[in-house]
């Protein structure tokens, strides 16, 4: 199973200050972080940064059109003026037809505002299990998405990725 990890931190710069650390327990654990993503959201800024890390070994397995895709539904739509409306919802339905409720969205936009960083993760559930439980000690938020094989294949397909599967 696909796993997103989303670890929220109380100021812009705690992420990245604590990727390190969750990077060096992922390879202790000897565990595969597939994609990973550093968010940073500034208060007074308007729209967050991304930057795509890829994954710990090299290149990240999805995909750089998967963290334009999720963060373009998730904090471009609700900033969206009411004349976007139905392409709105459409995009939103996007979102909970690719495998992600519409509550652990509502999850991800309530804790990733301006003021707050994060560390957006895409593995195994299995891995994400492990690094959380070994990195308990470190300031975040933890919220948790686990997509099903089937979301996690029309996930692929909606990339333009049908024969990928995540390496372990």
């Amino acid at each position: 199973m696909d796993t997103l990890t989303v670890w929220v931190f109380p100021t812009p710069s705690a992420a990245a200050a604590a990727l390190p650390g969750l990077e060096e327990t992922a390879l202790a654990l000897d565990v595969s972080l597939d994609d990973i993503a550093l968010v940073t959201w500034p208060k007074g800024r308007r729209k967050l940064s991304v930057r795509q890390l890829g994954a710990l070994t090299g290149p990240g397995t999805l995909w750089g059109g998967f963290w334009g895709l999720l963060f373009g539904l998730i904090f471009l739509v609700p900033l969206a003026d009411p004349m976007f409306g139905a392409a709105a919802g459409a995009f939103a339905g996007t979102l909970s037809e690719l495998g992600f409720p519409d509550a652990f969205v509502d999850r991800v936009r309530a804790r990733v505002v301006p003021g707050t960083s994060a560390i957006f993760v895409l593995s195994s559930g299995g891995a994400a299990s492990r690094v959380a439980a070994a990195a308990g000690g470190v300031d975040a938020t933890v919220l948790r998405c686990d997509l099903a094989p089937e979301a996690a294949r029309r996930l692929h397909e909606a990339l333009g990725e049908e024969g990928s599967t995540h390496a372990r």
